[in-house]
């Protein structure tokens, strides 16, 4: 993102949120707040939606990696830490009063979310903080006690290999840490069609100023995960999304495209 902007695709992100609650009436992701935080009516998202494809991802993301929250928070997490928060609404609609969430952000996209907020009369709750992070120039400085959940939502294909390598070895640093993030495997990988939509994608982030940096593969994830001291891994790729959210079992195993992933520190 450009210096003293607030991020686009935090914006793009919410806007595909806002999408899935009015074109599939939040039947993968139940947000409320989703079109409020935005300013806009159910009937400006019907004439110009954003892609499908794109869309039931996101919200798939979301419901994986509240799911998996909420089974931390049954476990006895305390706290829930938001990287890269973007438009993201869960602090506002929080359903556990014991969790405490910590939003984490650049200051620029911070600034333009808590206008948003005041904007949309959304409450800011007494059980959340903002802490303000460049995460490619600032160090990820925070004293958590006990065990976190941290949120790392559309976040980890626009850092550089060694921001991400940074903010997953702070992560790993607390035992009993958890850690929900998506990741991209390369274009390279996508049949014809399919690559083709992805540069095309990757082309108008990197005009805003947001390139795509890294990609992975489940292999990979799975090897710098364990090094860290994770384990419990599930990843989920087009093929378990399909068969765990969308009913759609016939989808091959091998299928490559974006993944989400869920691991606890040993």
């Amino acid at each position: 993102m450009q210096t003293g902007q607030a991020s686009k695709t935090a914006y793009a992100a919410a806007r595909y949120r806002a999408a899935h609650q009015v074109l599939e009436h939040g039947s993968i992701f139940t947000d409320p707040l989703a079109l409020r935080i935005l300013g806009h009516e159910p009937e400006e998202l019907l004439g110009d939606a954003p892609r499908r494809g794109m869309r039931l991802f996101i919200a798939a993301r979301h419901r994986f990696a509240e799911d998996h929250l909420a089974a931390a928070v049954e476990r006895g997490v305390r706290t829930a830490v938001v990287l890269g928060a973007g438009l993201d609404t869960f602090a506002y609609r929080n359903p556990f009063p014991e969790l405490t969430v910590i939003e984490i952000d650049h200051p620029d996209t911070q600034a333009w979310k808590q206008e948003r907020l005041t904007e949309t009369g959304i409450d800011i709750p007494d059980n959340m903080r903002y802490v303000g992070v460049d995460f490619e120039h600032e160090t990820l400085r925070l004293d958590l006690d006990g065990p976190a959940f941290f949120l790392w939502m559309g976040v980890v294909p626009y850092l550089t290999i060694e921001a991400f390598t940074e903010t997953l070895t702070f992560i790993s640093r607390g035992t009993g840490n958890e850690v929900v993030f998506d990741y991209a495997q390369s274009p390279d990988r996508m049949p014809a069609g399919r690559r083709a939509a992805l540069e095309a994608r990757a082309a108008r982030v990197a005009k805003i100023g947001e390139p795509w940096l890294t990609f992975f593969e489940p292999s990979e994830i799975a090897a710098r995960l364990e090094s860290h001291g994770f384990a419990d891994l599930d990843d989920l790729g087009p093929s378990g999304l399909a068969a765990r959210f969308f009913n759609r079992p016939d989808v091959p195993p091998e299928t490559p495209g974006g993944h989400v992933v869920h691991a606890r520190r040993r």
